[in-house]
């Protein structure tokens, strides 16, 4: 790997002084803005008082941040997914409100009151908790991503969706609050012969899946808190289970039963989808863990360069299911050089990660691209080296390297190389 260090951000506000300018300067700055020089209304004129919003919202100039969806993706909304707004965000933990949705048969709208969580099978004694009954046992917060599977399934086959929301949205990063799998399970008592949990989902869909013990008594929690608020309900209220650094199919919402079996159950999820499809005809199965992954999040095709030449700041996420990242690698054309980009903020096992690498833009094409480095010495693999032992059949797991082009006025494309 070449490593060409970029100009540094005190040096380049060194010599923007030296030059005589600033580093946002502009002609309107020059001959006087407006926006200084004159009284804004906000200026002169009282605000809304406390409690006019109970529940604090947005500012109304960022009503453009939201989640969206691709309609013709699937053939009903209520089993179906819209996309986390990753190109509006910063930081790495995930506002509630955009946390992206993947439902199956609809959100479940569950009176808390009447909320159980039975755990039966082949444990010492079956249980039935409430949701009081869940918040008496000791209290964990852990942050982690949850992704789907088919995150930038789309892909497989060559670029398609253009933008980083579409192509990569499908995640989200927030922490959770609940109680520890294992803490229940000890309750009930899980038997010799126990060597598999099933939970099920409350809504309509009865989403299933199996999840050896070995994880269940790892770091699964029973959530019923996200970002220090309640679950959403499209988030699972009021209970979830959260299974970290494994596909998001697995994490099931609206959680009512766990079942503890002495073999998986097979059940659809795990049958005809979420299975990986190879070039021979067989399918990979159990294929839980999330490998490494990054992308960069601005610029992209719906955050494009507005600010002309320059320093431009590049930024993304990065994260893995096998633990945190080590190192995250940009190239500006292409993958011929790679600069080590600057990880900010904090560094959690299964969690996001921020990136950033900054440098002078002369307004030539770009090919932009990120390369996540994880704790195990995973490194993230191109498109081409992912279908040379995946084939193009499948839709899960796609973890490839992804490219944007920039041309020359800051514009931005899903491209791949060749």
């Amino acid at each position: 790997m070449t490593d060409k260090t970029p100009t540094s951000r005190r040096n380049f506000l060194k010599g923007s002084i030296a030059a005589g300018g600033a580093l946002a300067a502009t002609p309107a700055l020059a001959a006087g803005d407006p926006a200084i020089t004159e009284v804004q209304p906000w200026a002169n004129q009282l605000g809304e008082g406390v409690d006019v919003a109970p529940y604090g919202m947005p500012s109304k100039y960022e009503a453009h941040v939201r989640r969206r969806d691709v309609p013709w993706l699937t053939a009903d909304p209520v089993s179906s997914v819209n996309f986390t707004p990753l190109h509006e965000l910063d930081g790495v933990i995930t506002p509630n409100g955009l946390c992206f949705e993947r439902h199956h048969g609809g959100t479940a709208d569950i009176d808390p009151a009447k909320y159980r969580l039975m755990i039966n099978g082949l444990v010492e004694k079956e249980l039935v908790f409430t949701l009081q009954d869940l918040k008496r046992f000791p209290r964990q917060n852990r942050a982690y991503f949850l992704e789907c599977a088919a995150n930038s399934g789309m892909e497989w086959r060559g670029a398609q969706l253009n933008g980083c929301q579409f192509t990569h949205g499908m995640i989200h990063n927030v922490i959770y609050t609940g109680v520890s799998l294992r803490t229940i399970l000890e309750q009930a008592g899980v038997k010799t012969n126990g060597k598999w949990v099933m939970p099920e989902g409350a809504d309509a869909s009865a989403m299933t899946r199996s999840i050896p013990i070995e994880k269940a008594l790892d770091d699964c929690l029973v959530a019923f808190a996200m970002n220090g608020e309640a679950l959403r309900p499209e988030q699972g209220y009021p209970v979830r289970l959260v299974v970290p650094g494994w596909e998001g199919n697995m994490w099931v919402k609206w959680l009512r039963r766990i079942e503890v079996g002495d073999m998986p159950w097979h059940h659809r999820e795990e049958t005809s989808k979420y299975t990986d499809l190879m070039a021979n005809g067989k399918a990979r199965r159990f294929t839980w863990e999330m490998d490494a992954k990054s992308v960069i999040t601005n610029p992209s095709p719906q955050a494009p360069i507005t600010h002309g030449k320059g320093h431009t700041i590049i930024t993304g996420v990065a994260w893995s299911g096998r633990g945190t990242i080590k190192e995250v690698h940009v190239t500006t054309d292409g993958g011929r050089n790679w600069h080590q980009a600057r990880i900010d903020g904090p560094s959690w096992d299964k969690s996001m990660h921020r990136f950033y690498y900054e440098f002078d833009w002369d307004g030539s094409p770009l090919l932009l691209q990120s390369r996540a480095v994880d704790s195990t010495g995973y490194v993230q693999p191109t498109k081409n080296e992912l279908r040379a032992v995946r084939g193009e059949n499948s839709i899960y797991h796609n973890n490839g390297i992804q490219t944007w082009h920039i041309n020359e006025k800051g514009e931005a494309e899903n491209v791949e190389i060749s």
